[in-house]
């Protein structure tokens, strides 16, 4: 399952993965990042939080690396992800780097606790 949520004050779009997550679904969150896009204006954060996910199917890859290209699009100034565990990282950090611009900030953090730290300063 995957679970949007737009915070327009602070700027900031979450994507929060849950369970077992399938391409089916990832490529119809596209939508609704869209949608959520359309609400923030260039220099908003992404928040990426894979604390409870359980797995990944790889056929969400191209959906993924669509809805990081339409962020840098948009203009993101910060990508913030919650992998609890590093050698969990499914990929996100090598295709950051070909769907990032350079000035985009990207950070790993193991907590959600420590994600919200960041996002608030």
């Amino acid at each position: 399952m995957i679970n949007f949520e737009v915070d327009e004050p602070k700027k900031l779009l979450a994507i929060r993965y849950h369970g077992v997550v399938r391409a089916e679904e990832t490529e119809k969150g596209l939508e609704q990042i869209r949608n959520g896009l359309a609400k923030l204006q260039r220099g908003f954060r992404l928040l990426a939080d894979l604390s409870e996910l359980q797995s990944m199917d790889v056929g969400c890859a191209p959906f993924v690396e669509k809805a990081m290209d339409m962020c840098n699009e948009k203009g993101a100034s910060m990508v913030v992800r919650v992998i609890p565990d590093p050698h969990r990282d499914i990929g996100l950090q090598i295709m950051s780097i070909f769907h990032y611009g350079g000035d985009v900030r990207i950070l790993t953090c193991e907590t959600l606790a420590q994600a919200k730290e960041i996002l608030e300063t």
